[in-house]
């Protein structure tokens, strides 16, 4: 059974390699490296976007949160599927026409001060850094089981065909993988896991048999968790560089909205499927050794002891494509922030400008994205191998990517008044406060991480960035009215072409 299933997903494996070579000869210049050319149409944007945002602990873990509390396990994904369609109906059409690359650009364009983008270029640095990391550790468990490898080489074997295909064709080669990647996680939940482990269990009405009206509670997890999923990762898919970065590939703003909306409503449909397939699982593997330590197993559970082997080397297949589709989108984010922002930024320091051209030298600009990719990819392989906490790390750099940068960035959209000095100051209050709640609670904590982990630093940061945003917008001079033009002018889907500006701006 483990030869046969790990045969299927060593086959899958090799298939990413050959889309990563597909995507090379597509891509020509550095807007179809780190964006693919921006023109993606419906299909292929809907699937890209679903996959990036659908990881490892929203097929996995969200399979798992079913197995232990039931119908309300779907939360955490259905916050992640409220986040892309509220990004996606709201502010995609706009980034799109934007036509930039990250997340610092928009707050430049905006603001029109490096002040109010250095330190977000630093802080999404380490986010996707970190996501991508925690993404490559997910998967490796998963080659650990099936090929029986020491941890760090499961981590460094996966880790390295997920940089070889992202090296090669950057977006585009991402894009095509993440589409085969969408078409598995689709199979494998629902038109294989949910069916087999619904009929395993007798059906819904077997489920409510045995585990009782409780289990369909859409509150069992908790109110304040399930609050806290919606204030961390629908707030954090609205300001992550990888889901702003996908959002940049979109054809046209229309593709944006539509094409994100209904990956979003996929989402929903996911975290639901998962809840539910858990929830089969409860009653069908009752026993499930160490889940109350690790709910992570029930999926791998179903996968071997549920399905028939092939099929659950396919359903296998589909975890592995959840997490290398983070880990990928991670990867590119993090080359794209260190490269066209914090490069220039740590260039300033020692008296030096460093522009990123991607007019002039086509080859050359290419040849330079592709070794950024190589080398944070090796930096994230070491990451995962040698950090044993690297999710503390991840929440760490989540909590301060939402309750330091989200308000700034937030209101730059919708708040015609706020101005750079409010922005870089909420962005210091925001940052601080989320992480001196964090260390205070941490040193009061009785166990490890509880600190680090708790609730309360994000919503304190939100609420000490907004309130310092809004106070100091108003208290200081407006944005200059030329900024404001050319924003506007940006919005409507004018201005100057993406190349020239993404040089002027790395060079401010």
């Amino acid at each position: 059974m483990e030869f046969i299933n790990g045969t299927i997903v060593a086959v899958y494996l090799a298939a990413m390699l050959i889309f990563g070579w597909w995507g090379k000869s597509r891509t020509k210049n550095s807007s179809d490296f780190l964006v693919a050319g921006r023109r993606l149409g419906p299909f292929l944007y809907t699937g890209t976007m679903a996959a990036v945002v659908l990881g490892g602990a929203s097929t996995v873990g969200g399979v798992g949160l079913g197995y232990k509390f039931g119908i309300s396990g779907m939360w955490l994904v259905v916050a992640i599927g409220t986040g892309v369609i509220l990004l996606s109906l709201l502010f995609a059409p706009t980034l799109q026409r934007l036509k930039i690359f990250t997340v610092s650009q928009m707050l430049t364009l905006r603001y029109g001060s490096k002040s109010a983008t250095h330190t977000s270029a630093i802080v999404m640095l380490a986010y996707t850094l970190m996501l991508c990391a925690t993404s490559t550790s997910a998967y490796a468990t998963i080659f650990v089981v099936l090929f029986g490898w020491e941890r760090w080489i499961a981590i460094a074997i996966g880790g390295i065909i997920v940089v070889i295909y992202s090296t090669i064709g950057g977006m585009w080669s991402i894009t095509l993988a993440d589409q085969v990647q969408f078409v598995i996680k689709t199979i494998g939940i629902f038109a294989l896991m949910l069916p087999f482990a619904l009929n395993a269990a007798g059906g819904m009405s077997g489920i409510r048999e045995r585990v009782g009206d409780e289990f369909f509670s859409f509150t069992g997890i908790g109110v304040q968790t399930i609050i806290t999923y919606f204030v961390v990762y629908t707030l954090g898919l609205l300001i992550g560089q990888d889901i702003w970065q996908r959002v940049f590939t979109a054809r046209t703003p229309k593709v944006a909205r539509w094409g994100g909306t209904t990956a979003g409503i996929y989402c929903v449909l996911y975290g639901a499927a998962g809840a539910i397939i858990g929830m089969a699982a409860k009653v069908a593997l009752p026993d499930i050794i160490g889940v109350d330590a690790n709910k992570d197993v029930v999926y791998a559970e179903v996968a071997t002891e549920l399905l028939p082997v092939a099929i659950g080397g396919l359903v296998l297949a589909a975890a592995v494509a959840a997490m290398m589709s983070t880990a990928s989108g991670a990867l590119i984010a993090a080359a794209t922030v260190a490269r066209a922002d914090v490069t220039p930024f740590v260039a300033s320091w020692f008296g030096k400008q460093m522009q990123v051209n991607t007019n002039e030298n086509p080859e050359h600009d290419m040849r330079a994205n592709r070794i950024w990719v190589l080398l944070l990819g090796m930096i994230s392989i070491v990451l995962a191998i040698l950090v044993s906490d690297v999710v503390a790390a991840l929440t760490i750099a989540y909590d301060i990517l939402v309750g330091g940068l989200l308000v700034a960035i937030i209101g730059g959209l919708i708040w015609k008044r706020g101005n750079g000095l409010g922005a870089a100051a909420s962005m210091a209050a925001g940052t601080i406060v989320t992480l001196g709640t964090m260390i205070v609670l941490e040193i009061q904590a009785e166990q490890r991480f509880d600190g680090i982990y708790a609730n309360e630093p994000i919503y304190f940061g939100l609420i000490a960035s907004a309130l310092t945003f809004v106070l100091v917008s108003l208290l200081t001079r407006a944005t200059a009215p030329a900024v404001i033009t050319r924003w506007n002018a940006r919005v409507a889907g004018q201005g100057d072409t993406e190349g020239a500006d993404l040089n002027e701006i790395a060079s401010r």
